[in-house]
């Protein structure tokens, strides 16, 4: 093992700094993971934006990372073995001593530790992570088309199975970006009739070829009449955060229907109460999940065929790259990768 590693650091808010760290030794519960991949998500802005300058060392963003255990700490369970390939998602573990957690609702847990914002991420080669928030990555999936499905993969799985929709039930699709392309996927392989709604002709053919057997622009014609006229949304799950966006596609959705909340915006959300009561429609939030939920994602992902589209980037460009991600100047995911540059010494 070496004795350093390259780590990208947000050294001042909103920019990152490359590195070098001593390689840790893992504490109680922890293990030391040999990063390979890490994704780069849309959460990632407000861990970098609004980083505390203060935090010493600063600290090192990423959340869906996937790499191999090099080194175990006392107490980890013996399901994890040296050598082992695992990952990481946005919530690295839990306490199993709060109510939340008494309860079986890990990603609850009062004391998380969020990966990339309270403790050290994946925009490294080297990370330490709590045993409780490991996920066994399966062979079939490569590390970087792995790494995406750990935050944007199990958040839309798991929305959608919270939706209430049935096979075959019309659902509709927000947003058609690093999460809205896992979603279609995931909403057609589920056997539902899936409708995107995006904002221009521009990515219409992509949402088709993603799994939407219908596309809507939202700029060329109203879209929640467009659902009303198909027979109503049974679910609409929305990944972006602007409230008048997911507001006026409410009329859309069906008597008995639910919103389905990933999009998390600063403004409030005007609802109709006289929407939600008279048609006995409901709203909830849903953010990713327990590591189990997370094997579950990777292993439906593998079975039905369900990958995001990524494009890679060496860690040394990870600015590079998030300041793509941060345009929306990638389709659909941006993946940093810890190769090493053939020219690094």
């Amino acid at each position: 093992m070496k004795a350093t590693y390259r780590a990208m650091q947000v050294t001042t808010p909103g920019k990152l700094e490359l590195v070098e760290r001593q390689t840790p030794e893992p504490g109680v519960g922890e293990v030391l993971i040999e990063v390979e991949a890490c994704g780069i998500c849309g959460a990632d802005v407000s861990d970098i934006e609004a980083a505390d300058p203060s935090l010493q060392p600063p600290r090192v963003p990423g959340h869906e990372v996937v790499g191999r255990i090099v080194a175990l700490g006392e107490g980890v369970s013996a399901i994890w073995k040296l050598g082992q390939r695992v990952g990481v998602g946005r919530f690295g573990g839990y306490c199993s001593e709060c109510i939340q957690c008494r309860q079986g609702r890990f990603q609850l847990c009062e004391s998380k530790p969020v990966v990339g914002a309270s403790c050290d991420g994946g925009y490294a080669e080297m990370m330490l992570a709590r045993g409780t928030g490991l996920v066994s990555i399966p062979d079939d999936l490569g590390s970087e088309e792995a790494a995406p499905i750990l935050c944007a993969g199990i958040a839309t799985f798991n929305a959608l199975k919270k939706s209430g929709a049935e096979a075959g039930d019309l659902v509709a699709i927000l947003g058609i970006g690093g999460l809205g392309h896992m979603a279609l996927q995931y909403a057609r392989k589920m056997g539902f009739k899936v409708a995107a709604v995006g904002r221009g002709q521009n990515i219409a053919e992509d949402a088709l070829k993603l799994g939407a057997h219908f596309y809507i622009d939202s700029t060329a014609e109203d879209a929640a009449a467009r659902l009303k006229s198909m027979g109503w949304a049974q679910a609409i799950v929305t990944t972006v955060g602007n409230a008048e966006a997911v507001s006026a596609l409410m009329p859309g959705l069906a008597p008995r229907g639910r919103l389905v909340l990933l999009g998390a915006g600063k403004d409030p959300l005007p609802v109709s109460a006289g929407q939600l009561v008279g048609g006995e429609r409901s709203v909830l939030g849903s953010i990713t999940g327990t590591p189990y939920e997370n094997e579950r994602t990777l292993d439906f992902s593998v079975l039905a065929g369900v990958r995001p589209r990524i494009e890679t980037m060496p860690l040394e460009k990870a600015f590079e790259a998030y300041q793509r991600m941060k345009s929306a100047d990638v389709r659909f995911r941006m993946v940093l990768t810890m190769k090493e540059p053939a020219d690094a010494h």
